[in-house]
């Protein structure tokens, strides 16, 4: 078991290790066994102020910091994640149940962008804007907005908090983090104690464990952040953004999605296939970029379908420990039980299961389920869990109809010999992202991420980071004399 369930199980406030002060703690499992790894007194209202206050305080001369000096900082972290790479994965495999080929995949997109955020150090650049006045010289520098609120979710909980946290640092603010309940090690007190060892200035990263029946709305609420950058579940994202708004708050929304992989009839069905079983079950479905619905023309249906149960079928499930298990536990019991409702509910609506994963305890086996009817409540929702809906449809119009068909917009895929043919149809989907001949698990460094409708508000990566963690600030200077008109 590693060590970082016993060392970093605490707060991390101005610089100190430290429990909290709350009343209960936040017990900490392992997904897959039920083994206890943590017991960690909560955060209480206090001490998400004393955080906010220590990154206000640190906020000012790092900022005033040679940003080359700053981004020393981040290739030292870099070097300290590739030194500690195999800890990690055993972390991430502990607390998430994430497989091998899970937890692999996250550290090799943490470690792209903490590369991203050296070179962000370097990126905020001003402008002289011209102006209608005569000896007026326009400066608009591009200043960092302070402190920033990071909340992180439990599926990707060292990545997506990294993916705030360290272009947030790297552009001169403090950040407070929260981390998710289920993951506070691997989502929380191991980030921080990988920027702690890299030389960053006490009191610049906070992290906070807690919970709203602890705190209520008071991470958000907080005067000092001036962005919250959340990413979690539609239904806490709308809260978040009411929050934010009413305190005039700038908030960067990643949520959920009910993506769809679509198989045109020119598609390669046996590359579609390995597609779209990756896009459905990478770390159990639990990605909200994941592939709930496979939409397949009618005209190759049947081989499609063949072929996707088998491949399907040789997934293995277990203990992922286990290098060859592909299919791990969902995160609690609670997940796990909403997912074996969900799909009973489907298949007294007229669903086939031409798949039906067992669950045992926490492990929920693969579902592939056929023959929706459009008014399927399954259709609309993210499922998050390994469990794939299968398509038809008659012609490209219909397709397009279906995937719109949602309240989500996050990412997709389709599939077609035609490259051309697939950029069409991408327009014509409401999402934030689409891809063409590939799946719709994908996150690049330099790429705006984001989705449309219910899936979010806003876009991080590249020049959106810095426009979400950045303000501009207009500077004028007169040459010469004015002239008031009394």
């Amino acid at each position: 078991m590693s060590s970082y369930f016993t060392d970093l199980a605490q707060q991390y406030i101005d610089g100190e290790w430290r429990p909290g002060t709350g009343s209960w703690d936040i017990i900490d499992f392992n997904p897959y066994d039920g083994e206890k790894l943590a017991s960690i007194t909560i955060a209480t209202v206090d001490e998400v102020d004393e955080a906010y206050r220590a990154a206000a305080r640190a906020q000012k001369e790092w900022a005033a910091t040679n940003p080359y000096a700053r981004r020393g900082v981040f290739e030292k972290a870099l070097r300290i994640i590739e030194e500690r790479e195999q800890e990690i994965t055993e972390a991430i495999i502990a607390e998430l149940g994430g497989t091998h080929l899970k937890a692999g995949f996250e550290l090799h997109l943490a470690k792209e962008f903490l590369r991203e955020s050296i070179n962000l150090a370097l990126r905020p650049e001003g402008k002289i804007i011209p102006s209608p006045v005569d000896g007026k010289e326009n400066r608009l520098y591009l200043v960092p907005v302070g402190v920033v609120g990071v909340i992180s979710p439990f599926n990707f909980p060292f990545l997506l908090s990294l993916k705030s946290v360290a272009p947030a640092l790297a552009l001169g603010n403090g950040v407070v983090l929260k981390p998710h309940q289920n993951t506070p090690v691997v989502g929380g007190a191991l980030v921080a104690k990988v920027f702690e060892d890299a030389g960053l200035p006490a009191g610049l990263l906070n992290v906070v464990i807690t919970d709203i029946a602890e705190i209520g709305d008071a991470f958000i609420e907080h005067p000092i952040p001036k962005v919250i950058s959340f990413t979690g579940s539609d239904k806490v994202g709308r809260h978040v953004a009411t929050v934010c708004a009413s305190n005039f708050k700038r908030s960067v929304l990643e949520l959920g999605g009910n993506s769809a992989l679509v198989v045109l009839d020119d598609a390669d069905i046996d590359y579609a296939v390995d597609a779209a079983v990756f896009s459905r079950y990478v770390h159990q479905g639990q990605v909200c970029m994941a592939a709930n619905r496979v939409l397949v023309d009618r005209s190759i249906e049947a081989e499609f379908t063949e072929k996707f149960v088998a491949k399907v079928k040789t997934l293995k499930s277990g203990d992922p420990r286990d290098p060859q298990t592909v299919i791990g536990p969902v995160i609690n019991s609670s997940q796990a039980d909403a997912l074996s409702s969900t799909v009973d509910q489907a298949i007294a609506e007229g669903a086939t299961a031409l798949v039906h994963g067992a669950t045992t305890d926490n492990l929920v086996e693969p579902t592939v389920l056929t023959g929706l009817p459009a008014d399927s409540a399954i259709l609309q929702q993210e499922i998050f869990g390994p469990v794939a809906l299968l398509v038809p449809f008659d012609g490209e119009e219909e397709a397009v109809r279906i995937v719109n068909d949602t309240p989500y917009g996050l990412s997709g895929a389709v599939h077609t010999a035609d490259v051309e043919r697939g950029v069409s149809f991408a327009k014509q989907i409401d999402t934030g992202m689409f891809h063409v001949n590939d799946g719709t698990v994908h996150d690049e460094p330099l790429v705006a991420f984001g989705g449309e409708k219910s899936s979010g508000i806003g876009r991080l990566n590249g020049e959106a980071t810095v426009e979400a963690f950045t303000t501009q600030k207009w500077i004028s200077v007169q040459h010469g004399r004015s002239f008031f008109p009394f």
